[in-house]
């Protein structure tokens, strides 16, 4: 499962995780019997987790199917109450984690965005009044809340890639902010 904490664990990792411990516990309480009875579905789970997590890097779609997208809850310093409804996540919950960032209300926070793990990212209002970083493209596939949210169409991102003499496949991120597209291609990666 990599170097994450368990807040960062997604729900199939966790899942794996609670299922071999379950899995080592039925061993040692059977010491009669054959180990070999619990390493082999521990060994199944370790590889259906390591195919899951291939699967979901690989593919943005099956990764969201698994683990969700990002909500925001606070936009433009309104709270996004039929968001908040959506994903099941209440005022006090919230609070609790702006408070937890340091802020001691929600007038100072211009976006909140509840990460699909579970944690809260906090932008609070600044001088520069420079709008977040639209998520464009990643990994080659195009984001089409940001481009609905920016009133547009998949035509107009094509028509940006054209002008940069760049194709959607090459394209490994590309963001919004300012009227400006920054991308980063795959060649661009170490």
């Amino acid at each position: 499962m990599g170097k994450r904490e368990i807040g960062q664990l997604s729900i199939i990792d966790l899942i794996v995780s609670l299922l071999i411990a379950e899995l080592t516990v039925i061993s040692i309480e059977g010491y009669d019997k054959s180990i070999l009875f619990s390493l082999i579905p521990i060994g199944i789970l370790v590889i259906l987790q390591f195919i899951l997590a291939f699967v979901s890097l690989k593919k943005p779609k099956f990764r969201i199917f698994l683990d969700g997208n990002p909500s925001v809850v606070i936009k433009g310093g309104r709270i996004n109450y039929n968001e908040m409804l959506k994903q099941r996540y209440n005022l006090d919950d919230l609070l609790v984690q702006i408070r937890e960032k340091g802020y001691r209300s929600i007038e100072e926070i211009e976006y909140a965005v509840l990460e699909s793990n579970g944690s809260l990212s906090v932008f609070p209002y600044s001088k520069s009044k420079s709008p977040l970083p639209l998520p464009l493209i990643l990994d080659g596939d195009i984001q089409e809340d940001t481009i609905k949210h920016l009133k547009k169409d998949k035509k107009w991102v094509y028509n940006l890639l054209d002008k940069k003499n760049i194709r959607l496949d090459e394209v490994f991120f590309a963001f919004y902010k300012d009227k400006n597209i920054f991308i980063i291609k795959n060649d661009d990666l170490i």
